[in-house]
């Protein structure tokens, strides 16, 4: 089956303009251009500007860290307004490539791949494109000098911030890894923590956008408790509030500024809202023409459903799954609220007369009746079709309608053939999707509620130290509701078209990274008293790309 289409909107306009000659030129409707006022900083020291955070901070892009997106990144734009006024250098740790990934010894790190890019559908895999590539960036062979300006730390959470040895590379060996291989490149020495090197250099002025992965990492795994949502409270290296206020309390030391943002609803970003609940096209060469044998294997499944309603199982029927062969249909899904009836599916099949008869339909003896039912028990026990308030992750849209080979091989084990077991292991169709690939709606509403409490707790501490901040969570609300328009372009957070949100769907282009600079700016300038905005140095979010070329090397 075909996985999941993305379709590209390119439109390209040209202006043609003319000119008449200077004699043709009313000088009396010449208007007088009104003077900007000198930029100032206000009461902001930008000198030594340090920039401390996670992957939204070091300019991560298109699922991975690569040269041209750092030099994009949010703070580094953000310094280039600063040297206007006063601001020194800012030092990066920049990748050696635009390629992206990361690499050991010569060896590639597993999950930190060469970046995606476009591929005229969709996102796909550099390589899938220009063919095998060498990831350069070694994190034992050729680690960058610092001290470094900018300290986002790809993959971070609030505590790991405060966390010595999160750059020790011997740390990542572990299970789980208590190392982070972006900062092994950027730590002073392996016992260091990232808020340390950060006020060895004594900042002047400070950025601190941390917080995001204490939710995100919950919700990408689609809440499969993998990677948990970081408690609210508790003491700093292991509650949020009591994490960010150490945080705080160490950078405002002595007085000195900065700009801090909150954390944006992540269910509303494109990771989340790209592929439908209902991808199954019936006109897909490769889905409809099952349809109708699909619906004959799962009316044996829903006559029980049926049957168990009947017999006291409040909702058995909400479950029942029917594939429409005139409209899209929804995927199956794992639903872990529900309640497992695994034991009384493999019953009210075993208790059923015409089941050996489906059983043998399959080719299989009738003496296998029980194992089968024990089986589809096991595998719809908690299932159920998707609807409009389940969001499936990205990711999801290259896994539904293939075959789960493990899953196949299980079925095998347990003496099926391996072309039933293929037909009985399809993604989303004939085996629920798992939790990792699906939002629950009680999973959001736990993103939802952590969400408040992280933010108020941002926003607290920004109050408290008389700091800048920047309400993220209500720009990217905007973008997802009806779009920001910045000069003469208007950002929204669809996936490709939209221009704010890079190919992995959850970190902005080098233009979301721009509109998020002048955010940024717009809450310095009404803090301090700077004046980037009424200056009219606020950056043309045109000036920077919305995607970079396969062939950027």
């Amino acid at each position: 089956m075909k996985n999941i289409k993305y379709i590209l909107l390119a439109s390209v306009i040209i202006f043609f303009v003319s000119c008449n000659d200077i004699e043709d030129v009313d000088l009396n409707t010449i208007e007088e251009v009104a003077e900007l006022p000198e930029l100032t900083a206000g009461t902001a020291d930008f000198s030594n500007y340090v920039a401390l955070g996670a992957s939204f901070t070091a300019g991560f892009t298109d699922n991975t860290l690569f040269r041209a997106a750092q030099e994009n990144s949010l703070p580094n734009i953000l310094s280039q307004k600063f040297a206007l006024v006063g601001g020194g250098n800012f030092i990066q740790p920049l990748t050696s490539d635009n390629l992206g990934g990361l690499a050991v010894g010569g060896n590639r790190l597993p999950g930190f791949n060469p970046r995606l890019v476009f591929g005229g559908e969709g996102p796909v895999g550099l390589e899938s494109l220009i063919g095998p590539v060498a990831v350069t960036t070694d994190i034992v062979l050729n680690n960058p000098s610092g001290p470094f300006n900018n300290m986002g730390v790809p993959g971070a959470k609030s505590f790991h911030l405060l966390a010595p040895g999160y750059g020790n590379i011997e740390g990542l060996s572990l299970d789980p890894p208590l190392a982070n291989p972006f900062f092994v490149r950027m730590a002073s020495s392996p016992g260091t923590t990232v808020l340390a090197d950060a006020m060895a250099q004594s900042p002047s002025f400070f950025s601190l956008w941390i917080g995001n992965n204490d939710i995100l990492g919950y919700a990408t795994t689609g809440g499969d408790g993998s990677n948990p949502i970081t408690p609210v409270s508790g003491a700093p290296g292991f509650g949020f509030d009591g994490t960010y206020g150490a945080l705080i309390a160490s950078l405002t030391e002595g007085g000195t500024k900065g700009v801090v943002a909150n954390i944006p609803n992540v269910t509303s970003i494109p990771h989340f809202t790209t592929v439908p609940y209902n991808p199954l096209d019936p006109t897909n060469d490769s889905f409809g023409p099952l349809i109708p044998t699909l619906n004959g294997i799962f009316s044996q499944i829903n006559e029980v459903f049926t049957f168990l309603e009947s017999q006291g199982v409040p909702n058995a029927t909400d479950r029942q799954i029917v594939f429409s062969e005139t409209a899209a249909s929804a995927v199956v899904i794992n639903d872990e609220s529900l309640t497992n009836l695994s034991t009384q599916i493999a019953g009210v099949l075993k208790m059923s007369p015409t089941f050996p008869l489906f059983v043998q339909s399959f080719g299989l003896p009738a003496a296998a009746s029980d194992n089968v039912a024990d089986l589809l028990g096991l595998v719809y026990g908690q299932a159920r079709q998707a609807n409009a308030d389940d969001l499936l992750v990205l990711p999801s849209s290259s896994i539904i309608g293939t075959i789960n080979e493990d899953f196949a091989a299980f079925l095998v084990s347990q003496n099926l053939p391996s072309a039933l077991a293929g037909q009985f292991a399809v993604e989303g169709i004939s085996l629920p999707l798992e939790d990792k690939w699906v939002l629950l709606p009680s999973e959001q509403e736990e993103i939802a509620t952590a969400t408040v409490a992280f933010n108020a707790i941002i926003e607290g501490a920004a109050n408290q130290a008389g700091l800048a901040f920047v309400d993220a969570n209500k720009l990217l609300n905007q973008l997802a509701d009806e779009g920001i328009t910045s000069g003469e372009f208007t950002l929204t957070s669809n996936l490709v078209t939209g221009s704010a949100f890079s190919l992995d769907g959850v970190h902005p282009t080098a233009r979301g990274y721009a509109l998020l600079a002048n955010e940024f700016m717009r809450a310095i300038d009404a803090t301090y008293g700077s004046n980037f905005e009424a200056s009219g140095n606020f950056v043309n979010v045109g000036d920077y790309p919305t995607n970079y070329s396969p062939t950027l090397q």
